[in-house]
C-alpha cells in the first residue's frame, strides 16, 4: 500500500529536521514524513563529531573574509552568514519560548569565538578585517588585541609556553556559540513521523506528485507518494537528485572531502581552554579544513578537539559506499569534473599530503595552537564526509564552496547540495526552499504572520537596523542562555 503525505523529506539531519519543524509550525495540518536510511537520526553530517559544531556566524572564520588583491578585506559574505545564523537563533529561541524545545543547554552553549594569527603579514590582515567588521552593528562587539598579556587572558593554553619571537594578534567575540547539531536535530524531530532504516531506491514522477520506494531491513520495500519531496541527505543528496531525472540536476557533479580530528583525553587540558580559536587555512585547503582548537559540548560533557585534518575518500557519506563517486559521474558531468581536477591542483596536492601525514605531523600542526601539547593526550577520530559542488558555469566545471538549493522548475522537488556553513544557516536555507517550492502559501498572510512571530528578523537588514538587532539578540540570549558578561 502506498502512503500518501503532503511532504516527503529524505534525510533525518539538521536540514530535514528544520524543514519538518517549519512546516509543522506554519501549518500543523500538513502530514510530513521523513525517511532516514540509518537506524538513528542525525547519524551522519549532523552528528557532533562529524560536524564542526561552531555556530558559524563569521566571527572567527577567516575564509569568509579573504583578502583582496589590493589588500582590502571584503565583508559582504561575513555579514550574510552572520545574518543567516541570527535567523537560526531566533527560530530556536521561539521554539524554546513556546515550550517545544526543552533545555537549550542540551544543544547550544556560549563559547567565545577567536581568530588567532602570527607573522607580520597575517597580523596586518587580521587588523584590517577587524576594522572592516567592527564598523558594522553585527560585529560591533568584536575585540582586537596584539598584546601578549591580553591574549593570555583570552586563551591561556594557547599562549602557555609560546615563544614570543614574532607578532601575534587575535580578535574575540564573547557571544560565540557551540552547537550540538545532533542533539538539536533529535529535538526538532520529536513528534515528527520519522521512518528509520528506510533507504530510497526509487524516485520518479507519478500522477499526483512523486512516487518514492524505500528499502527496509530484510529487503521489504515501502511506497510513498507526495506532491513535494526534499532531498536533504547530505552527501547522498546528489545521487538521489540525479535519480529524479529533473533537468536541473545535469549541471552538477561532486568532489568529496573527508576529515579527521585530534580529540583530547586529558580532562585538565580540556578544562583549561574555553574558546573556539580559528587560524588561517593552508594554501589550497578546502573551507572546512580551517584549523581550529575547539571547545565542544557533546552529550553534556565538555570536550576539546583540534582539526579538522582533510583527506580524500570516494564515499559521499561516512557510512557510504566506495563506489559513490564513480556512480555519480555521468556523461553530462564527466568533463566538468575533469576540469575541476586540473584547475585545482593546489587542493589536490593538499589533500594528498593530508592523507599520508603521520601522527607526529598532525601533532606539529596542533602545537602551532597549543605549544605544550603532549601526544599521549590526543587521539585520532574520523570526522564527517563533505561533498563539495562541481557546477557547470558557462560550459566549464567550477568547484563551488558552501551550499546550494537545487529545485525543479515546478517546485515539486528540491535538494540541498554542498557543505559548510550549511548547518548554521539551516533556517534561512529552508525558508528559501519554502519560498521557491511553496510560493503561494509562503506569500499568504497566514504564513507570513506565523513567520514574523517565529523569526522577527526575516526580511530585516540587520546591518542597517541596529535597534532591531540589539532587541532580537537580547531576546535570543535570554531564551537560549547565551548572556555574556
Amino acid at each position: 500500500m502506498t502512503h500518501r503525505c503532503d511532504a516527503l523529506l529524505v534525510g533525518a539531519g539538521i536540514m530535514g529536521a528544520t524543514l519538518a519543524r517549519l512546516l509543522r509550525q506554519l501549518d500543523p495540518a500538513l502530514e510530513v514524513v521523513v525517511l532516514e536510511r540509518l537506524p538513528a537520526v542525525a547519524a551522519e553530517s549532523s552528528a557532533a563529531l562529524n560536524n564542526a559544531g561552531t555556530g558559524h556566524a563569521a566571527n572567527c572564520e577567516l575564509n569568509y573574509t579573504p583578502q583582496a588583491a589590493d589588500g582590502s578585506v571584503p565583508i559582504a559574505k561575513a555579514l550574510s552568514i552572520n545574518a543567516a545564523f541570527e535567523l537560526s537563533l531566533q527560530f530556536w529561541a521561539a521554539l524554546v519560548e513556546r515550550g517545544e524545545l526543552q533545555d537549550p543547554a542540551a544543544f547550544i552553549r556560549a563559547v567565545p569565538h577567536l581568530s588567532f594569527v602570527w607573522g607580520e603579514a597575517n597580523v596586518a590582515f587580521l587588523r584590517r578585517r577587524w576594522e572592516a567588521l567592527n564598523a558594522s552593528p553585527q560585529f560591533a562587539g568584536m575585540q582586537w588585541s596584539g598584546d601578549s598579556a591580553q591574549l593570555r587572558e583570552w586563551m591561556p593554553l594557547v599562549m602557555q609556553g609560546r615563544i614570543l619571537d614574532q607578532p601575534l594578534a587575535a580578535t574575540r567575540v564573547a557571544r560565540g556559540t557551540d552547537v550540538n547539531f545532533g542533539a538539536l536535530t533529535a529535538a526538532l524531530l520529536d513528534g515528527v513521523d520519522v521512518r528509520l532504516e528506510h533507504e530510497v531506491v526509487s524516485l520518479e514522477r507519478g500522477g499526483r506528485g512523486w512516487l518514492v520506494e524505500a528499502r527496509q531491513p530484510g529487503g521489504a520495500t515501502a511506497a510513498f507518494e507526495a506532491p513535494f519531496v526534499f532531498l536533504g541527505a547530505g552527501g547522498g543528496a546528489l545521487p538521489l537528485l540525479q535519480r529524479s531525472g529533473i533537468p536541473e540536476a545535469r549541471q552538477y557533479g561532486a568532489f568529496p572531502v573527508s576529515g579527521q580530528w585530534l580529540v583530547c583525553r586529558n580532562l585538565e587540558v580540556i578544562a583549561g581552554h574555553n574558546a573556539k580559536v580559528y587560524g588561517k587555512a593552508a594554501v589550497g585547503a578546502p573551507p572546512m579544513s580551517v584549523p581550529h582548537l575547539d571547545t565542544r559540548w557533546i552529550d553534556g560533557q565538555r570536550a576539546l578537539l583540534f582539526g579538522p585534518y582533510a583527506g580524500f575518500s570516494t564515499r559521499f557519506l561516512k557510512q557510504g559506499s566506495l563506489w559513490d563517486l564513480g556512480r555519480s559521474v555521468k556523461p553530462f558531468n564527466l568533463l566538468p569534473s575533469l576540469q575541476v581536477g586540473s584547475q585545482n591542483f593546489d587542493l589536490v596536492r593538499y589533500l594528498v599530503t593530508q592523507v599520508v601525514q603521520s601522527q607526529e605531523q598532525r601533532l606539529e600542526s596542533l602545537r602551532q595552537f597549543l605549544p605544550q601539547a603532549r601526544g599521549d593526550d590526543w587521539e585520532l577520530a574520523i570526522a564527517g564526509q563533505r561533498v563539495q559542488i562541481i557546477k557547470q558555469i558557462n560550459g566549464r566545471g567550477t568547484l563551488q564552496m558552501g551550499t546550494e538549493v537545487v529545485s525543479s522548475g515546478d517546485g515539486s522537488l528540491a535538494a540541498l547540495l554542498g557543505a559548510s556553513p550549511g548547518a548554521s544557516t539551516a533556517v534561512q536555507t529552508m525558508l528559501e526552499v519554502l519560498q521557491r517550492c511553496w510560493p503561494e502559501r509562503f506569500g499568504s498572510s497566514a504564513w507570513q504572520e506565523q513567520l514574523r512571530a517565529l523569526i522577527p528578523g526575516w526580511g530585516v537588514d540587520l546591518a542597517q537596523d541596529a535597534a532591531q538587532l540589539t532587541a532580537q539578540r537580547g531576546r535570543v540570549n535570554a531564551a537560549l542562555g547565551l548572556a555574556v558578561g
